[in-house]
C-alpha cells in the first residue's frame, strides 16, 4: 500500500515554508504521495452541515492556499512523488480552463499529477462562484467527457447541455497518455454507480473498513457490468486524525484515537487491499514541528507491520 501525507495548504501553517518543509520532508522520508484540499469560503455560518460527527467546519479552513497552485510550488521542489488533489471541486471553472490547468500542472510535475474530483458541502461556494447547486451530477459528467477530448485528441470540439466549446487544436498535452488517473470522492449509491462506470478509482474518507469495502464492492460490481476492467480500478483513503492522548473505543475509530491506533488502521487497511491511503495532520491542531514529528512516526510505525 502506497502511503501519503496532506500538505499544510489549510490553517497557520498554509504557506511557503510548510509547503517547502512537508514536501522535502516527506520526498525524503519515503512517502509516496502529497496531496491538497480545495476551498473557496469560510461562511460564519454555512448553510448546510460540515459531513463530521460534529457537523462544524473546521477553522482551518478560514485560511485556504489554491489547491493547484499549492501543488505546482511542492512539484518544483519535489522529484519523485505523486501530486493529488482531495478533493478539487472541478465544477467551479469552465471544463476547458480546467483541462488547460490540469494539463499544465502535469507536465510542469513530469508526470506526477493525480485529479481527485469532487462536488463539495457547501452551497454558498456554488453561489460565489456563480455555478448552480442543483445538477451537480450532470454537470460532472459533461466536466469529465470534456477532460477526457482535451487529452485524447490533437484536434476537438464539443456541443452539450451545459457547454459548447468550438473545434480547437490541443497542442498541450499530458506527458502520460491518455491523460492523469481521475478520481472521484463519492458515497451516493449514483456516485458509486458513476466511479465503477466512468472513473479509474475512488477517494473515500476513512471508515469503518467493512463500511468502505462493502462500499468498494458495489463500485467493482458496476465497473465489471460496465465492461470495465476492475482490477484497474484504485482507492485512495484520505484519513482525517483526531488525535487523543489515550486509546479511545472501538466505536470512536477511526474518527478518533492515538497514533498507534491510527497505525493499526493503516496495517488493517493494507491488509484488506486499499491501494493507497494518505494522512492530514493538520486535523489536529499541531505545530509544524509536531505535524513533521507524527509524520515520521506514522510511517514507521506503519512500516514495521
Amino acid at each position: 500500500m502506497r502511503l501519503g501525507l496532506a500538505l499544510p495548504t489549510f490553517g497557520p501553517d498554509a504557506g511557503p515554508e510548510g509547503i517547502l518543509r512537508v514536501s522535502r520532508t516527506a520526498e525524503d522520508m519515503g512517502y509516496d504521495s502529497l496531496w491538497t484540499g480545495d476551498r473557496v469560503l469560510a461562511p460564519l455560518v454555512p448553510g448546510a452541515p460540515y459531513p463530521s460527527a460534529d457537523g462544524l467546519m473546521p477553522r482551518a479552513y478560514e485560511n485556504h492556499l489554491d489547491p493547484l497552485v499549492a501543488l505546482t510550488f511542492a512539484a518544483s521542489h519535489t522529484t519523485r512523488v505523486h501530486l493529488g488533489t482531495s478533493t478539487l471541486n472541478g465544477l467551479w471553472q469552465p471544463p476547458i480552463m480546467l483541462a488547460r490547468s490540469l494539463t499544465t500542472l502535469e507536465l510542469l510535475g513530469r508526470g506526477r499529477l493525480v485529479v481527485g474530483l469532487g462536488l463539495g458541502w457547501m452551497p454558498e461556494e456554488y453561489t460565489a462562484v456563480s455555478v448552480p447547486w442543483k445538477g451537480r451530477g450532470a454537470r460532472l459528467d459533461e466536466t469529465l467527457e470534456i477532460l477526457e477530448k482535451y487529452w485524447a485528441n490533437d484536434v476537438f470540439s464539443h456541443e452539450g447541455p451545459l457547454f459548447t466549446i468550438p473545434e480547437t487544436v490541443v497542442g498541450l498535452k499530458p506527458s502520460r497518455r491518455p491523460g492523469p488517473p481521475v478520481l472521484l470522492a463519492a458515497f451516493t449509491p449514483s456516485g458509486l454507480r458513476r466511479i465503477g462506470r466512468r472513473f479509474d478509482g475512488w477517494l473515500p474518507v476513512a471508515l469503518p473498513l467493512p463500511q468502505l469495502l462493502g462500499m468498494w464492492d458495489v463500485i467493482l460490481k458496476e465497473a465489471v457490468e460496465a465492461g470495465r476492467d476492475s482490477s484497474a480500478l484504485r482507492m485512495a483513503l484520505r484519513v482525517n486524525p483526531e488525535l487523543t492522548d489515550t486509546k479511545t473505543g472501538a466505536g470512536s475509530m477511526p474518527w478518533a484515537g492515538t497514533l498507534g491506533q491510527y497505525v493499526d488502521y493503516a496495517r488493517t487497511a493494507a491488509e484488506a487491499g486499499v491501494h493507497e491511503l494518505f494522512v492530514d495532520f493538520g486535523q489536529t491542531p499541531v505545530t509544524l514541528e509536531e505535524r513533521i514529528d507524527l509524520a515520521g512516526r506514522f510511517l514507521e510505525g506503519v512500516r514495521r507491520g
